[in-house]
């Protein structure tokens, strides 16, 4: 990859940088229900999900910490990782936002992905990439640049998938993104939205389809346009809500949407994925949800976890589990997706 420093936009300004060097890594393309790469050999997504504010990633932020984070990446590749998800910014915290305010891309985090990029194609590491930090930019929305009291386009993260000024918004940070990076084989998919959710388009699902649309199509036009080709695409949905909404039409946009490539969920079973007791039932969980999902695909598509973990143990009974328990519930996992006839994932 070029390294050379690209102009940084100003407030207000909009950078019309040239795409970087498609040189590097090969990219990745689908090739039935699983990944190759464009020389045609066989790849798997194994995970890694990640954030550029947690302590691995951190020293990116300034440059506080580069060789820190280049040992760091260097051990997850020498471990067997091929993918890291990460969000293109991290909203739990308040350093971390990628436009500050709305529309101008802010340096310092642009930096922070430039290194990024070049580190990963250095390890031949790739990256599942999704544009916003959905979870905490829910939460912290009294903080979000986004938000019109902060001088954004959007009055509630409720109707962040049906405003049209904001849907301006997420294509000025999509066209940023892959005129700057799309060039690079590190990138190895789009995950369009985060856990797409009817809270964000005012407790309905029946937009998903077109907002999927609009989005996937101007992303792969855009791609074509500048590289005569475009990286794999697809939308991820929290799991469980396909029970707890089972009246709801998500089906459809998540496992079977034409302009997708492949589909993924974040898996965290209640009482079993979610909440383990033994490494067992979490990793016939995994492999009666990979079925079921297999199962709502008609084209072959291939089908991968792109989260998974004890979100209940850690997060609600503020449990982390021994370090021996959890690797053994980590690889039963992995090996439950893979056997079931997963194409990757393990990204907790």
């Amino acid at each position: 990859m070029n390294d050379t420093r690209l102009a940084i936009p100003l407030v207000g300004e909009v950078e019309d940088s040239a795409p970087r060097s498609a040189a590097g890594l090969p990219w990745i393309k689908v090739a039935g229900s699983y990944f190759v790469t464009e020389d045609g050999e066989s790849w798997t997504p194994i995970g890694q999900n990640d954030a550029v504010s947690w302590p691995e990633l951190n020293g990116l932020f300034r440059r506080a910490d580069m060789a820190g984070v280049e040992d760091h990446l260097r051990w997850l590749k020498e471990s067997g990782v091929t993918c890291l998800r990460l969000m293109l910014e991290y909203a739990q915290v308040r350093h971390r936002y990628f436009e500050k305010p709305q529309g101008r891309f802010v340096p310092a985090m642009v930096q922070l992905w430039d290194d990024l990029f070049r580190l990963c194609e250095k390890q031949g590491l790739r990256i599942l990439l999704t544009p916003f930090d959905t979870f905490w930019h829910w939460r912290h929305w009294r903080h979000h640049p986004y938000n019109r009291n902060n001088g954004g386009v959007l009055d509630h993260p409720s109707r962040f998938l049906v405003c049209t000024d904001t849907r301006r918004a997420i294509k000025a940070r999509l066209e940023f993104v892959v005129r700057r990076w799309s060039g690079s084989g590190a990138l190895f998919a789009w995950d369009l939205w985060n856990e797409i959710h009817p809270e964000q388009a005012q407790g309905s699902a029946d937009g998903f389809g077109a907002f999927i649309h609009d989005l996937s199509d101007f992303v792969r036009r855009l791609e074509t346009s500048l590289y005569g080709r475009y990286h794999p695409q697809t939308v991820s949905l929290f799991g469980p809500e396909l029970r707890w909404r089972s009246h709801m039409p998500l089906p459809e946009p998540i496992f079977r949407h034409t302009d997708l490539d492949f589909a993924s969920l974040h898996l965290y079973e209640e009482g079993t994925i979610d909440d383990p007791s033994d490494t067992v039932a979490p990793a016939l969980g995994m492999a009666r949800i990979v079925g079921k999902a297999l199962g709502e695909i008609r084209d072959g598509r291939p089908f991968l976890d792109s989260e998974h973990g004890p979100i209940h143990s850690f997060k609600d009974k503020k449990i982390t589990l021994p370090e021996p328990f959890d690797d053994e519930y980590f690889r039963h996992l992995q090996w439950a997706h893979l056997a079931a006839g997963g194409a990757g994932g393990g990204m907790r």
